[in-house]
C-alpha cells in the first residue's frame, strides 16, 4: 500500500517554495521519489530548499519566480519541460494577505488579493496542463485556506479570494477530468515564518491553541504530509475535493477585536 504514495520518476512545481508549507511539500514530495521546481520570489530561500532536495537524491531547479506576474508564473511549465522533461505535479502554494478592516479595503486591495491568492494558480494549472494531458495524467493541489469557509473580521479581501480558489478547484477538476486531478487543502492555523506576524506574544498564540479543537498549532508538514497523498497514486480517485486540515476548526480561533461600525 505505501508504494502508491511514490513519486519516483515524476516532477512537480511548487510555488512559495521557499520556506514554511511550500518547502516542506517540496521535501515531502522529493523524498518520495519526485524531482522538483522551486518557485518562489526569494532566491536565496530557494537554493537553501533546494540543497536538501539534493541531499534526498533528487533533481531540484530553483526558478525565482513573482507569481503575481502572469507571464513569468505560465514560464513555469515551460522552464520544468526544458529542464526537467515533463509535468506531473503542481502546487500553487504562493499566496496570502494581511487582515484589513472592511472599511479600509479599497477594490485595488481586493483585487491584489484575488491575484495573488487565485489568478496566480490558474495561470499556473493552464499553463501546465497540456503538458500534463498530452502525458494522459497529473495531479494539481491548491492550498487553499480555512477561512475561506469560516467567517471573521477582517478577511473579506483574504478569505474571499481562498473561498474562490476552493471552487475554482472544484470547477478545474470538472474541466479536466478524466486525466487530471485537482483538489484542494483548506489550512488552518500552521505554525510557519508568515503566522509570526500574528503570533507577537504568548498571549496570542495561546488563545489560537486554545480555539483549535486538537489544542496546538498545525506544522507545515502536517500540509506537505496532505499534499503527498493528493500528488500520488494513493489519491487516484480523488478529485475536486476539499480536504481541512485545520486542526478540526468550525470556527475562527483569534479574534482581531476590530471594533464595531
Amino acid at each position: 500500500m505505501l508504494e502508491r504514495f511514490r513519486l519516483d520518476g515524476k516532477v512537480a512545481i511548487v510555488t512559495g517554495a521557499g520556506r514554511g508549507i511550500g518547502a516542506a511539500t517540496a521535501l515531502a514530495l522529493a523524498e518520495a521519489g519526485a524531482d522538483v521546481v522551486l518557485a518562489s520570489r526569494t532566491k536565496e530561500q530557494l537554493d537553501g530548499v533546494a540543497a536538501q532536495v539534493r541531499d534526498l537524491g533528487r533533481r531540484a531547479v530553483v526558478a525565482p519566480t513573482d507569481v503575481v506576474e502572469n507571464e513569468a508564473v505560465a514560464a513555469l511549465a515551460q522552464t520544468t519541460v526544458d529542464e526537467l522533461g515533463r509535468i506531473d505535479i503542481v502546487v500553487n502554494n504562493a499566496g496570502g494577505t494581511m487582515p484589513r478592516p472592511f472599511m479600509d479595503t479599497s477594490p485595488g486591495y481586493l483585487e491584489r488579493a484575488f491575484h495573488f491568492n487565485t489568478v496566480s494558480a490558474f495561470v499556473l494549472s493552464k499553463a501546465a496542463a497540456p503538458f500534463m494531458l498530452q502525458q494522459g495524467e497529473g495531479s494539481i493541489v491548491n492550498i487553499s485556506s480555512a477561512i475561506g469557509r469560516l467567517r471573521d473580521r477582517g478577511f473579506v479581501a483574504y478569505g474571499t479570494a481562498k473561498a474562490a480558489l476552493t471552487h475554482m478547484s472544484r470547477l478545474m477538476a470538472a474541466d479536466l477530468a478524466p486525466k487530471i486531478r485537482v483538489n484542494a487543502i483548506a489550512v488552518g492555523s500552521i505554525a510557519t515564518s508568515a503566522l509570526e506576524t500574528v503570533l507577537t506574544d504568548d498571549a496570542i498564540r495561546n488563545e489560537m491553541v486554545t480555539g483549535t479543537p486538537l489544542k496546538r498549532l498545525g506544522e507545515a508538514d502536517d500540509i506537505a504530509l496532505c499534499a503527498l497523498y493528493l500528488a500520488s497514486p494513493a489519491s487516484s480517485f480523488v478529485t475536486g475535493k476539499l480536504f481541512e486540515v485545520d486542526g478540526g476548526l468550525e470556527e475562527a480561533n483569534l479574534a482581531l477585536n476590530l471594533p464595531d461600525l
